[in-house]
């Protein structure tokens, strides 16, 4: 009896740990097909928001062709966690295998990607580890974004079944581990080291190595194509490029307001705002909704300059408005959710933004005064110094007397401008907010050391 009940409990517990194992093996098993096709892209790059499209490219193409194995054949220093948390998650989601073949680096972001494969393969000689926050000039970020690395790194490693604290001790270099590494430095593993430590499958020197490697000798390869618009799109979703684009934008605003008529000014703004905006349209990240919020700013701060005097509410709605526009398109958030965007990448976006926006108007601000006053642009602003010698007065009872009196706009007045009276040249501000060059104007009154015209 006692024989049955134990060999009952046996059976039970077979049962229980197949099933286990079955719950944990997802993905299906490809070695034993007959012929595998086997779908590769590389990553040679700065992980950003290009790689990011051009993964998520690749995966959808590698599930349209019903791959059995994909095989990211990588080689990198690494980039923006915003980006490489964004792969990672691809990754780990695959019902697809997903192999990396370390083609010498996977550093930083580049380490967080391939810990998400369910195989790393490394070429003699490579290096993985070293995932240490850092800003752009190289210096340790604060412990907030160690700590949300560190945890990416640890649940990623646990996923795959490698040893998380390795993981951690490639962020945190507090981190003691009895035989691999003391607490004094980041660890970055060899490709011996990394054998040893459950980190690498094998060494490998291609991408045909790899498959020899993991058995698989009757296979098909299909590697992933770009196409020359790719590659322009991933171009312009650079941060870089992004930035520059919004300074262009600034600069065309900028100078369109201080030039008369529809120039090349706004034809460069126009142009730069599709550039910019385009791409992240088509990759779904800009919605219409953002795209019009950027439009209302710009509307809004065409009526503070064009309709109402000073700089006040609609000005500053106009400005808020193109900023939340700009940033909001660069995201991949869903409408008003923002739950699947890490924090960090809206920070970068919003900063992006906003720098662009200051050193545009800086460099415009400045270019404003060397291009518009030089010979070939002089023409654009108006040099002529009212010198009292020459009767230009600006007394107030001289100014009082101009009230009633009739002239013509010597340039347009969008609300400020120049007015010709009685062959004086004066400064006015309309009060119906813009009056074209040439029209006839009367002055209405005198205040705050202004005259105030209309037109007629």
């Amino acid at each position: 009896m006692q024989s049955k009940l134990f060999l009952l409990f046996v059976m039970i517990m077979l049962s229980a740990s197949l099933s286990a194992n079955d719950s944990i093996q997802e993905k299906p098993d490809f070695i034993s097909k007959d012929k595998v096709l086997v779908y590769t892209f590389k990553i040679m790059e700065e992980i950003a928001e290009p790689v990011w499209r051009k993964t998520k490219k690749a995966f959808e193409e590698a599930e349209s062709l019903h791959a059995d194995l994909i095989i990211i054949h990588l080689n990198t220093f690494g980039g923006a966690l915003d980006a490489a948390d964004k792969i990672r998650t691809r990754i780990l989601e695959s019902k697809t295998p997903v192999f990396v073949f370390i083609d010498n680096n996977a550093a930083s972001a580049g380490a967080l990607i391939s810990i998400a494969c369910d195989r790393i393969y490394m070429r003699k000689g490579g290096s993985i580890g070293a995932a240490t926050v850092v800003n752009q000039t190289g210096e340790v970020l604060p412990d907030k974004y160690q700590s949300y690395m560190r945890s990416l790194m640890r649940s990623t490693a646990e996923s795959n079944g490698r040893n998380p604290k390795i993981a951690e001790a490639m962020v945190d270099p507090s981190i003691y581990i009895e035989g691999i590494i003391d607490s004094t430095k980041v660890l970055t593993f060899t490709t011996s080291e990394a054998l040893k430590n459950n980190y690498c499958e094998a060494e490998a020197e291609s991408i045909t190595d790899v498959l020899k490697e993991a058995g698989i000798n009757n296979y098909e390869l299909k590697e992933q194509t770009l196409s020359q618009l790719d590659y322009f799109i991933g171009f312009l979703m650079n941060p870089i490029v992004s930035g520059i684009l919004i300074m262009i934008i600034i600069g065309g605003i900028y100078f369109e307001f201080q030039t008369p008529g529809i120039g090349f000014p706004l034809i460069a703004a126009i142009s730069a705002a599709s550039l910019y905006f385009a791409p992240l349209y088509l990759e779904g990240l800009a919605a219409n909704w953002e795209i019009l919020v950027f439009m209302a700013g710009l509307v809004l701060l065409a009526l503070e300059v064009f309709v109402i005097p000073g700089f006040g509410v609609a000005g500053i709605l106009g400005i808020s408005f193109m900023i939340i526009g700009l940033t909001l398109s660069m995201i991949d958030n869903n409408g008003f959710d923002f739950s699947g965007v890490a924090m960090n990448g809206i920070i970068k976006s919003l900063l992006t933004v906003v720098i662009s926006i200051f050193i545009g108007m800086i460099a415009s601000f400045y270019l404003g005064q060397k291009v518009l006053k030089s010979h070939i642009f002089g023409k654009l602003a108006l040099e002529t110094v009212q010198n009292s010698n020459e009767g230009f007065s600006v007394s107030y009872d001289d100014m009082k007397e101009m009230i009633g009196k009739r002239g013509v706009a010597f340039t347009i007045l969008r609300p400020s401008g120049k007015i010709m009276i009685d062959d004086n040249l004066l400064d006015a501000t309309a009060l119906n907010g813009y009056i074209d060059k040439g029209d006839e104007i009367e002055v209405v009154k005198y205040e705050t050391s202004s005259l105030f015209v209309k037109k007629g």
